[in-house]
């Protein structure tokens, strides 16, 4: 008999784990979560022979998938029109606001916006199983009157959820002594609670996959998902995911992602942010990238990853989504916000000149700007692009062309800012944090680190100045500092800002039932 321990933190707790629910996440644990290690170490070995000057590159073996005719599964008629997804965390105003736009989908994230602490976590699971059966509602703070859905939830923009990576464990959910997995956590609660009565409404359920380095990562999510519907008696299929391409060694096997969750797919997004930040960290031996600011969609290794992302996803018969521009609206500043604007119109016209068929937003001031890009371009009645075939040819050098240009001192102490602000917002329960009129999250901040840790290691700077800076920092607390000096001035460059952060976010209190 399994033993399962976890917080009891939050009030509608076990309205969410009900035992019927954490028997289903035992099973998901049970039979998931070692191979789910083993791809894990597999990751091990693979930036060893990074560090020992291997190169990324296309698989051989996997090179019939790629030369041969096939297609995902026909797209859900709900998923047609992804033009503009809106992206946010999963507290109870940001589900309402997302799902109230005139976003054509709403993201979800208990990922990078969201700090996993738990509750977080259940109230998470308990807003959107209440957005689902439309019982949704906050008091408004002004007003005093509850705001709520504006629709029947099948009316509203598209619910997509993304669980957390691989690589993170959920400490407050103990099986026979061992964390759970974020990920089956996150993808089983929210699955069992919800998939049924999505699959009735035929909104889904849909899911975006994160952090993924392997296509064989993307088969260890189609066994997952191939358990979860039979588990609950769903057709194979029901389940649609869009994996996020946010890592270099993703970028080499894209068409293999595709094959993999052929039956399940829902396409591929430029996960932009991360993108950068597996690009430092994977190559960080040989490569040293300039000022982040100089890194922008223009960059040529940006640029062809746009561009294969497109060229392959189109070949399969499925969407290619668009990223996370990070400007966000600015009050009390028109000359800023037109500026603001304006990138975010350039940046979403060049994803749709490039063949994207949606993109992403992180406020709903940017969707009318990025729907009129789209449409500037997108074919008239048409709810995607994906007829549009494009032959870009993009080669291995193209991926891993490294830009040229200054490392400064202000980009220095920018770094160090975004780093320690966002640490210090996400010990207090903030995932997502307006920094200098600009969107972070866990991605960005990520961005931040790396390229400290990489310009010491490079001895582009020394280490004493921005240590100097970090203490000298007034506005975080000793908790993010000792974290970012923990990170940031390490001999070896560590895997995930979040895994140092999350002991100090995570609680104490756990009880112990019996199944």
């Amino acid at each position: 008999m399994s033993t399962v321990s976890f917080a009891p933190t939050v009030e509608k707790e076990n309205t969410i784990l009900t035992q019927e629910c954490v028997t289903f996440l035992v099973k998901l644990f049970e039979n998931f979560n070692n191979e789910r290690l083993e791809l894990l170490e597999k990751r091990k070995f693979f930036q060893k022979a990074l560090d020992e000057g291997a190169l990324p590159s296309f698989l051989k073996e996997t090179e019939h998938i790629r030369n041969s005719k096939w297609t995902v599964a026909p797209i859900p008629k709900k998923l047609q029109n992804r033009t503009i997804e809106i992206t946010g965390p999963v507290d109870r105003k940001m589900i309402i606001n997302a799902l109230n736009s005139d976003a054509d989908g709403f993201m979800a994230d208990f990922e990078d916006a969201t700090a996993p602490s738990w509750d977080n976590l259940i109230n998470g699971q308990i807003n959107l199983r209440d957005a689902i059966n439309n019982t949704i509602s906050v008091i408004h703070r002004e007003t005093g009157k509850p705001v709520t859905l504006k629709a029947d939830f099948r009316k509203l923009a598209t619910l997509n959820v993304r669980p957390r990576g691989l690589h993170l464990n959920e400490a407050h959910f103990i099986v026979n002594g061992q964390e759970m997995s974020g990920s089956l956590f996150d993808f089983g609660t929210y699955f069992f609670t919800n998939a049924r009565k999505l699959a009735e409404m035929e909104c889904g359920p849909y899911f975006y996959l994160p952090k993924l380095e392997s296509h064989e990562e993307a088969r260890w999510w189609n066994k997952v998902f191939e358990f979860s519907q039979k588990y609950v008696g769903l057709p194979v299929g029901t389940i649609r995911a869009t994996v996020l391409v946010e890592t270099i060694l993703l970028a080499f096997r894209m068409d293999e992602v595709l094959y993999e969750l052929r039956q399940h797919s829902a396409g591929l997004n430029c996960g932009r942010w991360d993108y950068i930040f597996s690009f430092i960290k994977k190559l960080h031996r040989t490569t040293v990238l300039p000022d982040k600011t100089l890194v922008t969609m223009k960059t040529p290794f940006m640029e062809a990853y746009v561009k294969l992302l497109v060229e392959t996803c189109h070949k399969r018969g499925i969407h290619a989504m668009g990223g996370m521009a990070a400007q966000i609206p600015v009050r009390g500043n028109d000359e800023l916000n037109k500026k603001n604007m304006e990138a975010v119109y350039q940046d979403k016209l060049g994803e749709a000149q490039k063949g994207m068929d949606g993109t992403w937003v992180a406020h709903p001031g940017l969707i009318p700007i990025a729907r009129k890009a789209f449409e500037t371009v997108k074919p008239a009645n048409k709810p995607n692009q994906i007829e549009v075939q494009k032959d870009y040819k993009v080669t291995q050098f193209d991926l891993l062309e490294v830009p040229s240009g200054p490392i400064t001192l202000e980009c220095v102490k920018d770094n160090v800012i975004t780093c320690l602000q966002y640490l210090d917002n996400w010990l207090k329960g903030l995932g997502a944090v307006a920094i200098n009129n600009k969107m972070e999250d866990a991605a960005t901040a990520e961005i931040s680190r790396t390229q400290l840790w990489n310009w010491i290691n490079h001895r582009y700077i020394k280490a004493e100045v921005v240590q100097e800076l970090i203490e000298k920092e007034p506005s975080v607390g000793e908790t993010a500092k000792k974290i970012m000096k923990d990170i940031v001035l390490c001999k070896d460059l560590t895997d995930f800002m979040i895994l140092e952060a999350y002991p100090y976010l995570k609680s104490s209190t756990k009880i112990t039932p019996k199944l």
